[in-house]
């Protein structure tokens, strides 16, 4: 299963932990011996894949949340690239 299948179930990477900088007002992804600089719409989607969500509500989720429409492809794409960098593994 990837993350371009509505059904599957990203979460973040072992690894992976988000945090929010309350010094810059940034979030960040870490990772061993890196750190990630989200953007909030990055942040936004790292922050539902907790592995209790499908892609579907991920987006369903975003799309009620940033009064937006047609997110789909945007969110799985973004989920794409994460799972290649090892952010994100999905069931």
């Amino acid at each position: 299963m990837d993350e371009t299948d509505l059904t599957a179930i990203p979460r973040l990477a072992t690894k992976a932990m988000l945090k929010h900088d309350s010094v810059r007002d940034v979030e960040l992804l870490l990772l061993p011996e890196r750190v990630v600089l989200l953007n909030t719409s990055g942040a936004a989607i790292l922050g539902l894949c907790d592995g209790s969500r499908t892609v579907w509500q991920v987006v369903a989720q975003l799309e009620q949340d940033f009064e937006a429409a047609d997110l789909a492809n945007d969110v799985m794409t973004f989920l794409h690239d994460a799972r290649e960098r090892g952010w994100v593994v999905v069931t």
